[in-house]
């Protein structure tokens, strides 16, 4: 059966025409069997002492976190140490947290948070980190779909959880004891962590309303962690990254560890042996004086970054000989954007992805300088994984060059979410489909290109924000008739939020009046940030408003000029 199949996949593209299917041409990586007990921690921590480059000696004296602003860093042996302490203190302390509870995380970025995530991760606890700029009423949802046991939260945010839930704040004494208890007991002797168990719970914008909480398992992390390890192995073998031996590899993450590209990147760097310099609050300059004082090689980012790299002056004042690579995420970059770069920093690759939380990251991405080069493309499928491209009228998967909806398949793919069995089943098919909501294709090599948002949401920098959400807020508003919400192209941002308004008759409400009130209701990556007036909302018969046509009006006045 394996081998009728194989024979009809076209070796260019990865489509099979019996099954329509689209494979990855990438080489298969070894991944555990799915029946093996084991946690995304230990299969990490498996690989990082597997490296040749992380002996005993070296954990002991590489940093794996570093504090950009004050310059404060755990080495790999100091954050183990940290790991084992904290999830000995929580074990004696919280002895009924148990495998599968859900521990709800709400703090700024600090080299706490991840030594929090190992521990929990450890010891079969699902980790669910919730961006600290939300309101308590956003949180409050998110809390509701989770339900979590116990939360952790710095004392700037812990305010904004209800009073039921038993809170541990991570600037406070006791917690600080926790990290320096002494290990009595082997975490994962006692608990058996299965492979299928939940290991995050991480927020997904939807079209229509609020956020949506996708259940990550041990196993997706595993795939996901496996696909680039090997890979990158493989690329250095090849001599396709050329890097100076004396130069450590060190990350600068500008996306926060809430996020899933935040969240898979922190345990590639660790299986890696890698350094991560992690930043409270992203500013341009500090990311430069960053990059020259740690020595950065590699920086994960979004277009907008890399446009303001581009058109900055500043960067000529920095040494930023060290930086390597950056890999892109969010949207594909224009070939303007591209060349420009290429012509600025001409020994930096970009490597471009496509991905959703659903698929845990990474669905997509082009390896090395010529896959790099397919412009408008964000890259050839990762490691075992499937995908299809399925016409929305009629259901029939299409072959390469036609236009349709993205179905991907594979073990990076969600188990679902939670506390919405409707929208998992409206997402996952029988058959294990992710239906992505995405209107996308696939040339004839097997590069994927990204058409349109089927589901509609604004990419803000690395956020993505709701219309339905902001269109319920906006109708909510006394003098505000009706309400539609699009995305307005902004060169920096990629996209913003724009509100079409139509007043009550007889209203002078102003689109200064309705951005405040919006404002006050959401976090800051969610406000509207520019307001039209219009005589009435196009809609279907059917009452959804016909948002194509009112992006069609924008666009013919406004396109982001480089």
């Amino acid at each position: 059966m394996a081998e009728t199949q194989s024979c009809c996949i076209d070796l260019r593209s990865g489509y099979c025409r019996k099954t329509k299917i689209f494979h990855s041409l990438r080489q298969a990586v070894p991944m555990p069997p799915p029946s093996e007990p084991l946690s995304i921690i230990s299969y990490t921590l498996s690989l990082l002492y597997s490296s040749t480059n992380t002996a005993s000696a070296a954990l002991s004296t590489t940093s794996f976190l570093i504090d950009a602003a004050t310059g404060s860093h755990l080495t790999y042996t100091a954050f183990l140490h940290q790991v084992d302490s904290l999830s000995s203190s929580i074990r004696s302390l919280y002895p009924n947290l148990s495998v599968n509870d859900v521990a709800f995380i709400i703090s700024p970025p600090s080299l706490h948070v991840p030594v929090l995530y190992f521990s929990l991760l450890s010891l079969g606890i699902t980790v669910s980190p919730a961006n600290p700029l939300s309101s308590p009423e956003e949180l409050a949802h998110q809390i509701k779909l989770s339900k979590p046991s116990i939360a952790f939260a710095a004392t700037a945010t812990a305010h904004k959880l209800p009073g039921h839930l038993p809170v541990i704040l991570l600037d406070s004494h006791e917690f600080f004891s926790m990290l320096s208890s002494v290990n009595n007991s082997n975490s994962e002797e006692k608990f058996k962590i299965k492979q299928s168990d939940p290991a995050a719970i991480l927020y997904s914008s939807g079209t229509t309303g609020k956020v949506k909480a996708v259940v990550l398992s041990h196993r997706n992390f595993i795939a996901m962690i496996a696909g680039l390890y090997y890979n990158k192995l493989a690329n250095e073998e090849q001599g396709k990254q050329e890097m100076n031996m004396n130069m450590h590899p060190a990350n600068l993450f500008t996306v926060p560890l809430f996020h899933v590209y935040g969240f898979f990147m922190l345990l590639r760097a660790a299986a890696l042996g890698e350094s991560v310099v992690l930043m409270e609050k992203f500013d341009f300059v500090k990311m430069l004086e960053a990059v020259e004082r740690y020595r950065v090689t590699f920086i994960p980012v979004t277009p907008p970054l890399v446009v303001a790299m581009v058109k900055s002056d500043l960067v000529a004042k920095y040494d930023l000989s060290s930086l390597r690579s950056l890999g892109c995420g969010g949207a594909p970059l224009g070939k303007e954007v591209l060349v420009r770069f290429e012509a600025k920093f001409p020994n930096v690759d970009i490597g471009q992805g496509y991905g959703l939380t659903e698929t845990t990251g990474a669905a997509t991405r082009a390896i090395g300088p010529d896959e790099a080069k397919r412009y408008g493309s964000v890259g050839r499928l990762s490691e075992n994984l499937e995908a299809k491209i399925v016409d929305p009228e009629n259901g029939e998967a299409l072959p390469p060059g036609k236009h349709g909806e993205l179905w991907l398949r594979g073990p990076i793919i969600m188990k679902g979410y939670a506390g919405d069995d409707g929208a998992t089943t409206a997402t996952l098919d029988s058959e294990g489909w992710l239906k992505t909501g995405d209107l996308c294709y696939f040339d004839s090599d097997g590069f994927l290109f990204i058409v349109d948002r089927l589901k509609e949401l604004i990419k803000y920098k690395a956020y993505q924000v709701p219309p339905a959400e902001l269109e319920h807020l906006l109708q909510s508003i006394p003098e505000i008739e009706d309400a539609a919400v699009i995305p307005y192209p902004d060169e920096e941002a990629g996209q913003i939020p724009m509100a079409y308004i139509v007043r009550k008759p007889g209203s002078n409400i102003t689109s200064a009046q309705i951005m405040d009130l919006i404002a006050k209701q959401v976090a800051p990556y969610k406000k509207i940030r520019r307001v039209t007036f219009i005589n009435a909302i196009p809609k279907t018969l059917a009452g959804k408003i016909l948002r194509k046509e009112l992006i069609n009006l924008v666009n013919s006045s406004a396109s982001p000029k480089l």
